[in-house]
């Protein structure tokens, strides 16, 4: 009866025990944080390419393959901020922009949400987060141009307000400007890595034609921080002819968000490390697929086990 006894009790005990390694590692598995990037994928025209499924795309980290275990084709609902150059340099293109930026926001989806955030010696949020296209009107209405141009200070403000106040997973910001910053206390390489550690997706206008002669040139002080801030973060940069092409490109990027693939993946490098690693999204379109571009976040820093910790007392709250 004795041995009987004891036999029952070691079966108990290894059950128990295959039971508690099972759900340690169902835990470790759901607690690897998922990386997941908004995708887009456009022709020469830079017309969305839809239709697309996973097994057309292929996602390395750092050079390694990555199992993608989520997949979307969907318009999820975005938060948008919407950040105006101001300064005094803008005093003649304010009332274009103004159009521009309502044509944006009425391509906006009922659940979407939209701030207006404005920017010339300071930076000013005009218009809290919100739904209602008459405030967002009457916000516009009210930026006056005046002052220099803190352009990367103003970049830092607004991706900080939607990381800390949007309400929905898919955050963009939409950047207007006609210069080059002669202002900001920080600089473009201190933004750059701000918006390496961001979810946010930044698209750029870029209004930095300047004439030389007979001729429209941009100047490349004002593009080339736009572009680079745009790529890293996986949206694009614009630079319109004119004035008259704004609203058009407008309807580009509300095009281009609305028509953006979701691909996650669980990192093979589980490595708490809080380095840096470069993230290349490849397609393997089916045959007849016009020529394409793939845009994509470039990389992310992992998280820490600090950041984890932080993170999880989060989720619990």
């Amino acid at each position: 009866m004795i041995r009987s006894s004891l036999a029952l009790i070691l079966i108990v005990a290894v059950i128990a025990s295959g039971q508690a390694l099972q759900d340690g590692d169902y835990k470790l598995t759901v607690d690897v944080e998922l990386v997941q990037m908004p995708v887009s994928v456009v022709d020469k025209h830079g017309v969305p390419i839809r239709g697309l499924r996973p097994q057309h795309f292929t996602v390395y980290e750092d050079k390694v393959q990555q199992e993608i275990s989520l997949f979307k084709e969907e318009d999820i609902p975005m938060s948008v901020a919407i950040l105006i150059d101001r300064s005094g340099s803008m005093q003649d293109k304010l009332d274009r922009v103004h159009a521009a930026a309502m044509t944006f926001i009425r391509e906006n989806n009922d659940d979407d949400e939209t701030a207006l955030v404005s920017f010339g010696d300071g930076v000013t949020i005009d218009q809290e987060l919100t739904a209602n296209t008459d405030r967002l009107s009457r916000a516009l209405g009210r930026i006056r141009a005046t002052g220099d141009t803190a352009l990367y200070d103003a970049i830092l403000v607004a991706s900080e307000y939607l990381e800390k106040e949007a309400t929905r997973d898919k955050k963009v910001l939409l950047v207007i400007s006609d210069g080059e910053d002669n202002k900001s206390a920080n600089g473009l390489r201190q933004v750059v890595k701000m918006m390496k550690e961001s979810k946010v997706i930044v698209y750029t206008i870029g209004l930095v034609r300047s004439r030389i002669g007979d001729y429209l040139v941009y100047g490349d002080g004002g593009r080339k921080p736009l572009q680079e801030l745009a790529e890293v973060t996986g949206g694009a940069a614009y630079f319109p002819k004119s004035l008259n092409d704004i609203e058009s490109v407008c309807t580009r990027i509300s095009r281009d968000l609305r028509n953006q693939y979701t691909i996650g993946y669980r990192p093979s490098n589980q490595n708490l490390d809080g380095a840096y690693r470069k993230i290349q999204v490849r397609l393997d379109p089916p045959k007849n697929t016009p020529k394409f571009q793939v845009r994509a976040k470039q990389g992310y820093y992992a998280p820490t086990q600090t950041r984890r910790s932080e993170n999880t007392a989060k989720r619990i709250k």
